[in-house]
């Protein structure tokens, strides 16, 4: 072996040798110090978002977002302000249903067992999904392309005493060949046989409404819901007592209270019309005080 060669050689020993001493001594010298800081680096925290989406999909649509109406227990109202996110999401439903007309969207409302429903629907869920409704319908929805359904559950997400996004929504067809015609007429029939009449107290215009009144108003609801250019109409009576003029004015003010309310329960105003007749119309004996009270009434008829 040449001179060159053995050179070569012992630089290459050299600097394996030197690697294999780095490696030992060196590289573990930070550890090796006893009063070395040692960084703590935590463990990754696991996130909790504390929401439930708002979530509208279905055949052509689609629109999410983390934020969502909320609701303080035992309370039918979403807490205002809503979101701009959400106000987005009903812009875009709103183009869409005009573009489809024969979609519309279930919202269904829920409540927990363990709350109290103060209000005049059948659950608190249901007025929660109504108050929704009405939102949406106050945004530019057609009310005809919405309709309700309300739940009571065991639980939902709260923060505290706000229940998160207690609603859902589904998008669906309208079916218009659910029922003939005939069970329309029929329907419109039992309406108008047995109407529903709300009875006030003298000088008030206020009702609360028993379970027979009720499932009047959901057959109400039902019919113009299916049956196109139809209307309601309420007409406000009164008894003889004062001024005729007064219990003119008096019956039309009542004839209005149930158009709101009726109103409030899914019927556009738009297909609501309203008369007075005051005491020209009674159906008991203005002499009694039983008679005077079933004569402080409106009646609501399909037109």
């Amino acid at each position: 072996m040449s001179k060159k060669a053995l050179y070569l050689l012992g630089i290459a020993l050299v600097i394996i040798l030197g690697t294999i001493l780095y490696i030992k001594f060196c590289c573990n010298c930070d550890t090796a110090q006893p009063n070395a800081a040692v960084e703590k680096v935590p463990p990754t925290a696991i996130k909790n978002d504390n929401f439930v989406p708002f979530i509208i999909n279905g055949s052509g649509f689609e629109f999410r977002t983390n934020y969502n109406f909320k609701f303080l227990k035992n309370n039918p109202a979403a807490i205002q302000p809503i979101s701009d996110s959400i106000s987005i999401g009903i812009e875009k439903l709103k183009t869409f249903l005009v573009s489809n007309p024969k979609q519309k969207v279930t919202i269904t409302g829920y409540a927990t067992s363990d709350e109290t429903n103060t209000t005049k629907f059948e659950n608190l869920g249901l007025a929660r999904a109504n108050d929704v409704k009405n939102y949406f319908v106050s945004k530019g929805l057609a009310s005809s392309q919405l309709d309700t359904k309300g739940e009571i559950i065991n639980s939902w997400k709260t923060n505290a005493d706000t229940l998160i996004g207690p609603v859902e929504y589904e998008l669906e067809t309208i079916d218009t060949t659910s029922a003939p015609t005939d069970d329309w007429a029929a329907l419109k029939e039992k309406i108008n046989t047995n109407p529903l009449i709300f009875h006030f107290n003298t000088n008030k215009s206020n009702f609360n409404l028993n379970e027979e009144e009720q499932q009047k108003v959901t057959d109400i609801v039902k019919y113009l819901k299916n049956v196109k250019n139809t209307s309601v109409l309420v007409v406000g009576h009164s008894d003889n007592v004062g001024n005729r003029d007064l219990n003119i004015e008096l019956s039309q003010k009542r004839a209005d209270f149930s158009k709101n309310y009726l109103i409030k329960n899914g019927i556009e105003a738009s297909r609501i019309a309203t008369e007075s007749k005051g005491p020209d119309e009674p159906i008991g004996d203005n002499a009694t005080t039983e008679g005077k009270a079933s004569n402080r009434r409106t009646v609501v008829t399909i037109k």
